[in-house]
């Protein structure tokens, strides 16, 4: 039987097709070139910066998967830091060869080699399988993230407008039921005193 083996590395330039590829459902909707140029970017300032680093794992020299790393704060309100693992992908025929396991290793001596106490992995929450391997290394669920375009959110916030004229409708109708009140109170009922 042999035995592949599993490098960790810092991601390069020439890892930005494959990355495109790997989280091609999770990167700007754009002409491919154009997400290829934005990971070159990422991957450009996560070499200048210590508080950012994409990671790749290759399986036997070939690209298997990748992760984001970014130092921050568990959120804005609570400012105890943490290393987030942005999703953590592994390609499907490198399932169960021990990716996601060296991605979430580099994750940990991130946050180890920062003095950093949490880890927060964000994975897309429709996969069973991501969810359930986060559960098996002990990441407990902690927030659903929404997400929707500006313009459905202000369609749905907006108070229901009235269309054009019912508001003029609805006067004319007020207008007409406090004329028939007041004729009803002009009405002479037989045998009562018309006062």
């Amino acid at each position: 039987m042999s035995r592949y083996s599993l490098t960790t590395r810092s991601a390069t330039r020439e890892d930005a097709p494959a990355l495109a590829d790997l989280w091609s459902d999770v990167v700007r909707r754009a002409d491919r070139s154009e997400q290829i140029a934005d990971l070159e970017l990422i991957i450009k300032n996560c070499q200048v910066s210590r508080e950012h680093r994409v990671v790749v794992v290759e399986y036997d020299g070939q690209f298997a998967g990748a992760v984001h790393l970014r130092m921050t704060t568990l959120t804005p309100l609570n400012l105890e830091p943490c290393v987030q693992a942005i999703q953590p992908r592994v390609l499907d025929q490198f399932s169960g060869q021990g990716v996601g396991h060296a991605l979430m290793e580099s994750a940990t001596a991130f946050a180890e080699e920062n003095g950093i106490l949490h880890v927060v992995a964000a994975v897309p929450h429709a996969s069973r399988d991501d969810n359930r391997f986060m559960a098996r290394l002990g990441l407990a669920p902690a927030a659903m993230y929404r997400i929707a375009p500006a313009a459905v959110l202000r369609a749905r916030l907006s108070p229901q407008r009235t269309p054009t004229g019912a508001d003029g409708r609805s006067k004319v109708l007020a207008a007409r039921r406090s004329m028939r009140r007041a004729r009803a109170g002009r009405i002479v009922v037989p045998g009562s005193d018309p006062a």
